[in-house]
């Protein structure tokens, strides 16, 4: 879900009494927005949680929401996740590239995809 999106609906919820924590990897639009609370993921667009499948990182992230739900003193804190996606800082060099040397393969995960989606399974 768009970053913006979930920040104003999170502002709205805590203007009636709901607290919230947003979890998400848009630092400048989500503290723009001035939510509450925000645990910040350096992480891929679409993982706010951590990688893929790994369950023990979403975990961890998760525990830091709840542990800033429950502590965080002052309005727009952010705090910042000590998780990384595997390779450090390499994902953003690849993140979102498409060009000559990946097209096929991305192609081609992208049609598996969709069929293991089509078909019910992971």
């Amino acid at each position: 879900m768009c970053h913006q999106t979930v920040s104003l609906v999170a502002r709205e919820l805590e203007a009636h009494g709901i607290a919230t924590v947003v979890l998400g990897s848009a630092l400048d639009t989500v503290e723009y927005c001035g939510v509450p609370r925000f645990v910040f993921t350096d992480v891929p667009l679409g993982n706010p949680c951590g990688q893929p499948y790994d369950r023990a990182m979403q975990r961890a992230n998760l525990g830091l929401a709840l542990e800033l739900l429950a502590t965080a003193t002052y309005p727009r804190t952010t705090l910042w996740s000590p998780y990384a996606f595997p390779g450090g800082d390499r994902w953003r060099a690849n993140y979102a590239r498409v060009d000559d040397s990946n097209r096929e393969s991305l192609k081609a995960a992208g049609e598996a995809r969709r069929a293991r989606q089509h078909s019910g399974s992971k």
